[in-house]
């Protein structure tokens, strides 16, 4: 599921729960429901979070396991 991606990305970039939710302009209780499969992710905020680690859409949803950003 995304949420995995979506820690595992945060992880992988040393940021914190909390620098990611003022990135995307929320409460790190809210950020910490999508890492965790609480609450669905917005679009908006899954287009943020794909331009922020340079991937795409496609890799943070599971739909491919290649992370490399093709534009």
């Amino acid at each position: 599921m995304y949420f995995h991606r979506i820690r595992d990305l945060r992880e992988d970039s040393d940021q914190t729960q909390e620098a990611i939710a003022k990135y995307l302009m929320m409460n790190r209780e809210v950020y910490r429901r999508y890492e965790t499969g609480e609450r669905e992710i917005p679009v908006w905020a899954l287009i943020k979070l794909s331009e922020l680690y340079h991937t795409t859409t496609d890799y943070i949803l599971g739909l491919t396991d290649d992370p490399a950003n093709h534009a």
